[in-house]
């Protein structure tokens, strides 16, 4: 597989696109530099199925995409993309699923329709994670319970219960529940089904929303919809009502560094956006 990827993945464009021009050997400081360069540069969006077109998750269409338009995604193709990018590397990788709990109402089961990874190296286990919308961690996570870990911007930490591991952000001086995964292997064709479902379904968030993240080193930027909100590492957060369909736009070219498809009718599909606020 390794050999395989190793040919299909464009390391050089990738690595020029999220400005990352460090050491290519398979050791923590690399996986930490590329995971903050991939979350600073990449920006978690779902402009594909908010205007209903496909979200193919292939590693051709991920890098035509991701690496050369240049767009964003959210947790298949962000995730994807990353693993193609670690397996070449020679960094050892198990695709993960998880169960999301962020603004969920407690008690409710959900599917998997979360992606991560898990990374081995020098027999310890890590979390890599560059799509998970508003809290994608800055950085790997150490699959270590209780350990309260801190990144850049918040602390996280992974609680234990049986199988199961809990990621959770100290947002506000309270410990939030962002997914919950367990262990057990996923195989690429496991995510074309998770996949199709949040992204054509029509109760789906990302068919009914316009969702945008990326993160600063000391902060962190997201869109939902037509509100701008601003996450500053000490607390201080700001919110910005956007208006206009050009204030969108402004928003997702300068603020998510995303090259806006302009063949697409991206302008009606934004004036709705504004009306429903309004």
């Amino acid at each position: 597989m390794k050999n395989l990827i190793s040919v299909l993945v464009d390391l050089d464009a990738y690595f020029q696109r999220i400005g990352y021009k460090g050491d290519r050997t398979p050791t923590l400081a690399t996986l930490q530099a590329i995971h903050q360069r991939h979350t600073t540069a990449i920006a978690f969006e779902n402009l594909n199925p908010f205007l209903h077109r496909p979200v193919f998750i292939d590693l051709q269409s991920l890098q035509q995409k991701l690496i050369h338009n240049p767009r964003g995604g959210y947790c298949f193709e962000q995730n994807i993309l990353l693993r193609a990018v670690l397996i070449a590397l020679g960094f050892r990788v198990t695709n993960l699923a998880a169960r999301v709990l962020w603004n969920r109402p407690e008690g409710i089961l959900t599917t998997r329709t979360h992606m991560l990874l898990l990374i081995e190296i020098d027999q310890e286990s890590f979390i890599a994670d560059v799509g998970f919308g508003g809290f994608t961690f800055p950085t790997p996570l150490r699959l270590i319970p209780d350990l309260e870990q801190p990144t850049s911007l918040e602390v996280f930490r992974l609680i234990k219960a049986n199988d199961t591991f809990v990621v959770q952000a100290n947002i506000n001086q309270a410990w939030k529940s962002l997914y919950h995964f367990d262990l057990q292997v996923q195989h690429l064709p496991d995510y074309e089904v998770s996949n199709w479902y949040v992204s054509t379904h029509p109760d789906s968030i990302f068919t009914n929303n316009l969702i945008l993240a990326r993160i600063d080193p000391d902060r962190r930027y997201a869109l939902r919809n037509t509100q701008l909100t601003i996450h500053h590492r000490d607390g201080q957060t700001e919110q910005h009502s956007l208006t206009s369909v050009n204030a969108l736009r402004t928003a997702i070219q300068d603020t998510f560094h995303l090259q806006l498809p302009e063949h697409w009718d991206l302008d009606s599909a934004l004036q709705r956006l504004v009306e429903r606020g309004k």
